[in-house]
């Protein structure tokens, strides 16, 4: 368990590294975006302003808003990273565990907590809902 969270840190930490890294090459080359890059760009921001406005409508609140949006995020991103995750622990498994037993306890392990992880993103924002709409009377 611990292994995994370690790894997912270090995921986690790539990922920033590499945006920060890219945001400062940009930031250094200056240059400027075509007219059709720049209106994708600008559509994404639309939709997500719009997104986050609908859940700030739907809950009544900033603070219920912010958190169903981030939820549903996390919801919709966490599906191909856990099935990610799943099928490198089912090669640590079955194929690298053949000979070494340790190795397919680790593979176990992994898919375990990769599939927990799945269920519990998939779970959450039904759960937040629930007690938001239900539990403010």
């Amino acid at each position: 368990m611990k292994k995994s969270v370690v790894i997912l840190l270090l995921i986690i930490t790539t990922l920033t590294i590499c945006f920060l890294f890219s945001t400062h090459v940009y930031a250094e080359n200056e240059t400027v975006l075509d007219n059709e890059t720049e209106s994708q760009l600008v559509e994404i921001k639309e939709k997500s302003e719009k997104s986050l406005e609908y859940y700030k409508e739907k809950y009544g609140s900033d603070a219920y808003g912010m958190t169903a949006y981030i939820l549903n995020i996390i919801s919709m991103y966490s599906i191909p990273l856990c099935f990610l995750g799943i099928a490198i622990s089912g090669i640590y498994q079955s194929v690298i565990g053949i000979r070494k037993l340790d190795v397919k306890e680790k593979g176990l392990t992994l898919m375990v907590t990769f599939i927990t992880v799945l269920v519990i993103c998939q779970i959450l924002p039904l759960a937040f809902a629930i007690v938001v709409k239900f539990g403010r009377g």
